[in-house]
């Protein structure tokens, strides 16, 4: 089970590292950094279905995937830290919240369910999860603030 457990967040780490922000490479490095492509700014993310259409609500669906972000996250905080099946249904439904939304927000709900596998795994031996997956978490919630905050939501950090 925990080989399964490290499997899923290896991949998971590996999804979100394609959507974080790169540090530029130190100096005399011999490659030069290379620079994201410039986006167009979101003001507002969108519920949609698994397929990733938006919905005609899309401001009540970022709301409402706000929301349920800081409930999953509250769940997340409160599980005992050797309770590695606790974390296990955290990671479970943030996976199925994820599959709620479109746009960025589905950023939130895999860091979440990154973070609670990564600690699952861990907490069998006493640990905490890996710092690379509190990172992601945190950049995360940077990332969608704006559009939680737009819909009159605060998330949890």
């Amino acid at each position: 089970m925990k080989r399964i457990l490290a499997m899923a967040a290896a991949a998971a780490l590996t999804a979100l590292t394609g959507c974080s922000v790169s540090t530029p490479a130190p100096e005399g490095s011999p490659t030069a950094p290379s620079q994201p492509t410039p986006r167009p700014a979101r003001t507002e993310g969108s519920f949609g279905s698994s397929a990733g259409s938006p919905s005609s609500s899309s401001s009540n669906g970022a709301k409402a995937a706000c929301e349920e972000f800081n409930a999953l996250f509250a769940g997340y905080a409160a599980v005992p830290s050797s309770d590695s099946e606790g974390y296990e249904d955290i990671y479970v439904r943030a996976e199925e919240a994820k599959d709620t939304v479109s746009g960025d927000l589905r950023g939130l709900f895999a860091a979440l369910s990154l973070l609670a596998i990564d600690h699952s795994a861990a907490a069998g031996s006493g640990g905490g999860p890996a710092q690379e997956s509190k990172d992601a978490l945190r950049d995360a919630v940077f990332a969608n603030a704006g559009t939680c905050t737009a819909e009159g939501v605060t998330l949890l950090l």
